[in-house]
């Protein structure tokens, strides 16, 4: 067993018939990970056949799988996101000619809730493939860095993360960058965007810790290491010869197939051209088709290195033309439908109440969380081209839809349900950058509530040893042949979300702040063209909801709700609105369509205040101390617990959540036994003993 700070590997402990295995504990945290190869097969296809899969199993932290079947099954979005975490961290680091199907499992087995998952499930993946027979110099790690009143916090808490401004999440080898996630969160009112100078900084700030701790792991994992098994290679005919005759005799057409490229995702001028070459020659189809990606690739690359010039003739800031459509759907919330170049996506906002929210449950949750801003981006056959069905969404469309949710979440201000939903119905690159500036503008066009517009942008990077060129707004074909996706979203302020993977093994601090400073050209020059439809929007006015918010006592707030939810429901049918109430502040959220009838269930709401208190003469809750101890009956059922009666006059709450907790089932009129855990905000709130 190895040790390296709070974190102990175990290399021979379990799972030993797999390939590589580790028994990775850090606290109370356990993770298993293991790598499994098939050394014999070799696939035909010119692509790194590596599946990742990170599950995490409900006994971890003490639970049943939530929901009616109560076994693990589908993925929930945490783990698909973290799954594509270790995926884009670990598959730059395998030999170029590998093409062996590799399966990396990583299992949580035990959570303490405090660890950080996404961190630890990095950590473990890697040092079991570094000790696998894979043949791989150096294992990766990664590092989170937060950010509160004081500065940057590397590795924080998850009560600190959640209390900052920021979530940066790093992975990498020696000096060396691999793959970047990073959102602001919403503080104090604020969207928190870090200036593309502060970014460097936290990046810098990780780098070092990586570089410390990676050579950490090499130094106490090499004695571990099994011995690693040669790479089969492809037994096809040489085909550099080929790659000759294409470039002498076919250069034209291979130029007009790769301006094709450009206008589309699709490879069918390169399929066309290898089958033109391979009947006029007397050449196998597939032997001609390796040979014209090669020379497609280092055409391309060429081209950019050596003339400063794309396969669409733009430079190498220039951002591809735009045109803007708002409300273009009628009986939408707000719509927005955003094309650059090739890339269009129709953006679609829809507002809802409490009722509307997404109801998920995280791994070391006690109870289940209410997610109310979603994004869902949707990426058809039919966008580049290909006859295929459309179905549930994969790990790509969860991603992006995530990337574009963290881009535009911290300048939200409104307290409302938002669904976003972007259509991509064209893709020549950068589709999850159009759905950011899509989504901005939806949002802006069904009037909620945001400090900024955002907008975002995708670099690529062609790097041939000391030689670079940075590109602005990357299409399909620079994605596919370049050696980096660098997406940067944000508003006129700063920064507000960045994912960035490396194809080359690291990139370099100068080619990085390069980039970034390149990127805000890009955006600054997006946003004006935003801002300017944005002054041309109209609303749907007849169909858009809107909200009315004032605030009541707190321990009114029942009144309204009623007996059983009564009250509350006869509002809700006789006005056409929904009611969202909040028992802490004792805000009321009135939302419907029309201000005259959210004028008339406002003023019929206070006029039920208005009747007098139940109890005839106040009572001063503080009588009953935290931890009081005490027998008192089950006054009234209602559908978020029961009130209890107080033994010295006055009511107290059992939320519906603590006689769960206790699986008590209570009827009106019986005796309990209960203890006192708060009496503030002129309630007290109970639980059963």
């Amino acid at each position: 067993m190895e040790t390296i700070g709070k974190e102990s590997f175990d290399f021979t402990k379990v799972a030993t018939q797999a390939s590589g295995s580790v028994w990775y504990q850090k606290g109370g945290t356990i993770i298993l990970a293991s790598v499994a190869v098939d050394e014999e097969k070799v696939i035909d296809e010119d692509f790194l056949p590596l599946t990742v899969q990170y599950i995490e199993k409900a006994y971890a932290n003490a639970k049943f799988p939530s929901g009616f079947i109560k076994r693990e099954s589908k993925p929930s979005d945490f783990e698909t996101l973290t799954s594509r975490i270790i995926d884009r961290t670990l598959r730059p680091l395998f030999p170029s000619t590998y093409r062996h199907p590799t399966q990396i499992s990583v299992l949580v087995l035990s959570y303490d809730g405090e660890c950080d998952l996404q961190v630890s499930a990095l950590n473990a993946a890697s040092s079991a493939l570094f000790v696998s027979s894979i043949p791989l110099s150096y294992p990766t790690c990664a590092v989170r860095v937060g950010r509160g009143e004081s500065g940057f916090i590397l590795n924080p808490s998850a009560k600190e993360l959640e209390e900052g401004k920021l979530d940066l999440y790093i992975s990498g080898y020696e000096d060396h960058i691999l793959m970047i996630e990073m959102r602001t969160m919403r503080q104090d009112h604020n969207a928190n965007e870090l200036s593309e100078e502060e970014l460097c900084q936290a990046i810098e700030l990780a780098k070092s810790e990586i570089a410390k701790t990676s050579r950490a792991y090499k130094e106490a994992f090499e004695p571990s290491k099994k011995p690693t098994f040669e790479i089969k290679h492809h037994t096809l005919p040489e085909i550099a010869e080929i790659e000759s005759l294409v470039c002498e005799k076919y250069y034209q057409d291979l130029s007009k197939a790769i301006n094709q490229m450009a206008k589309s995702e699709r490879m069918v001028e390169l399929q066309k051209l290898a089958q033109k070459i391979a009947q006029e020659c007397g050449l196998e189809y597939e032997r001609v088709f390796l040979a014209i990606e090669k020379a497609k690739r280092k055409a391309v690359r060429e081209m950019i290195l050596k003339e400063g010039k794309r396969a669409d003739n733009r430079g190498l800031k220039d951002v591809r033309p735009i045109s803007i459509e708002t409300n273009v759907l009628p009986f939408a919330h707000g719509s927005c439908l955003f094309k650059r170049g090739q890339t269009q996506a129709l953006v679609v906002a829809t507002l809802g109440g409490e009722q509307d929210a997404q109801t998920y449950e995280l791994l070391g949750d006690k109870a289940p969380s209410k997610e109310r801003f979603m994004v869902h981006y949707n990426f058809p056959g039919f966008s580049v081209g290909e006859a295929s069905l459309i179905g549930a969404p994969g790990r790509r469309e969860l991603g992006h839809g995530n990337l574009g949710k963290r881009a535009l979440e911290s300048n939200l201000s409104d307290k409302r349900v938002v669904r976003l939903v972007s259509e991509i119905l064209e893709s020549n690159g950068s589709s999850s950058m159009a759905t950011v500036c899509g989504g901005s503008l939806a949002l802006r066009a069904s009037g909620v509530e945001c400090d900024n517009l955002v907008a975002g942008v995708a670099m690529g990077l062609i790097k041939e040893g000391e030689e670079y060129a940075i590109l602005t707004d990357i299409m399909g074909l620079e994605d596919h042949e370049g050696d980096m996706d660098f997406k940067v979203a944000g508003s006129s302020k700063g920064v507000s979300a960045l994912q960035m993977d490396i194809k080359l093994g690291g990139i370099s601090p100068q080619i990085l702040r390069e980039a970034l400073l390149q990127a805000k050209e890009g955006r600054m020059h997006i946003l004006s063209l935003m801002e300017e439809s944005a002054k041309k929007i109209v609303k749907n006015d007849a169909i858009l909801p809107i909200c009315e918010s004032f605030y009541v006592e707190p321990d009114r707030i029942v009144e309204i709700i009623g007996a059983g939810g009564k009250t509350i429901k006869e509002i809700i049918e006789k006005f056409g609105v929904t009611i969202d109430l909040d028992r802490n502040n004792g805000e009321v959220r009135v939302s419907g369509i029309g201000s005259e009838r959210l004028s008339q269930s406002k003023d019929y709401i206070l006029s039920l205040l208005q009747k007098p208190k139940a109890r005839s003469e106040k009572i001063d809750l503080t009588i009953y101390p935290q931890g009081l101890r005490f027998r008192g009956k089950v006054k009234k059922m209602v559908d978020f617990g029961a009130f209890i009666e107080l033994p010295q006059g006055g009511d107290g709450l059992l939320h519906i959540r603590k006689i769960k907790n206790k699986n008590a089932s209570l009827v009106e009129g019986e005796e309990i036994e209960c203890v006192v855990l708060s009496s503030e905000s002129n309630k007290v709130e109970l639980d059963l003993v």
